[in-house]
């Protein structure tokens, strides 16, 4: 009786822990028009993706998986009245209105690296050379990865080049295990993304990564480190693990094989994580590093830098996305990811984060 309660609460309770809602068109019908003074942001979101394009051109990308890695570009406009923190979607039945509702205007895709990559040098020389890569978590449709990047990206100010490197999410509340083989198929993907970018015109390359697409990032840094090129060639900016969705002991490992970075990578946690706390019951009551109690004293000496989000306010009841729908703290990590002191000589990422927690223990966050 216990396993089916259990089991019957689950899928309900991991459907907050990324995106809560079904895919659905990102490339809706006509647009409405809106003069200048009704949008507040327009984002350019460069796209490398392991998922199979749609049979649905305006939902672009599905969940399912391609060996092959596909490239896009995708406009966002953000409205007027957007709240710092959320994602103002509309509902079906709804007009395409980008006076009130996140929209993507316009995409583009190219039919090879070489094309992607000339347009990817052309926006990141455009803005200072700096590169974010985002990769999103579990349960999360195409449309939720692009409207979630261009959210941390106008919300934080980021000024560089956003990218979203999307794996092959099937945006299913019962699709955790499929989500988890996803992610490992990706993995190489995003290592191949993140050489790709070192062989670009950027100068820096930061990623920001959110539960199970933490898990594919320390993979792929991983083997970058395997085959002797763990830095990007000097070109590895900061790297924000938020609420990883890891194994401790894995997450060990995959630091030791990647030995202790020259920036302490950045792990945001919070031991109030309820999608975790879940997950840890699917793997056996394994501990995952996003709610780790015992983090600041067992995980620093691998060279990562923890920020407890624990009493945080969130945007959700699952207390899984605060890093990006915390207005505070997505402000706060824009102001630390905009610093820029030059890639080769960048002041210690302790000392940027350190604030972060005095304002957090002060009560300010």
């Amino acid at each position: 009786m216990l396993r089916r309660t259990f089991l019957t609460l689950l899928p309900a309770a991991l459907a907050a822990g990324c995106a809560a809602h079904k895919p659905e068109e990102l490339l809706g019908s006509a647009l409405m028009a809106a003069s200048i003074g009704d949008i507040s942001g327009n984002h350019a979101i460069f796209v490398a993706t392991t998922r199979k394009r749609s049979d649905d051109p305006n939902k672009v990308f599905d969940g399912e998986r391609s060996a092959a890695l596909s490239f896009a570009r995708v406009n966002v406009t953000v409205p007027k009245s957007h709240e710092s923190g959320k994602i103002e979607r509309k509902s079906r039945g709804n007009s395409n209105d980008p006076s009130k509702y996140f929209m993507a205007s316009e995409i583009a895709g190219y039919d090879s690296e070489t094309k992607f990559l000339l347009a990817l040098n052309t926006d990141t020389a455009a803005r200072g050379g700096r590169v974010m890569v985002f990769v999103h978590g579990y349960n999360t449709g195409f449309d939720d990865a692009v409207y979630r990047l261009t959210q941390i990206v106008h919300d934080s100010g980021y000024p560089g080049t956003p990218l979203l490197f999307s794996w092959a999410s099937g945006a299913s509340t019962t699709g955790y295990v499929y989500d988890k083989e996803s992610a490992a198929a990706a993995r190489d993907q995003l290592e191949e993304t993140l050489r790709l970018l070192a062989r670009g015109s950027a100068r820096r390359i930061d990623i920001v990564a959110h539960s199970m697409g933490t898990w594919v990032t320390m993979e792929a840094l991983r083997q970058l480190a395997i085959k002797g090129n763990r830095t990007l060639g000097g070109k590895l900016g900061d790297v924000v693990l938020a609420s990883p969705d890891i194994d401790v002991d894995v997450f060990k490992s995959q630091m030791r094989r990647y030995g202790k970075p020259d920036k302490p990578f950045i792990v945001l946690l919070s031991d109030d994580d309820r999608a975790l706390r879940l997950s840890s019951m699917i793997a056996g009551s394994q501990p995952r590093v996003g709610d780790y109690k015992n983090a600041a004293q067992d995980l620093t000496s691998y060279g990562v830098t923890v920020v407890d989000m624990s009493g945080v306010k969130a945007g959700d009841s699952f207390n899984h996305t605060k890093f990006a729908d915390n207005p505070e703290l997505v402000a706060l990590l824009g102001k630390r990811l905009r610093e820029d002191d030059g890639y080769a000589s960048d002041r210690d990422v302790t000392d940027r984060i350190n604030q972060v927690n005095h304002e957090i223990k002060a009560g300010l966050l």
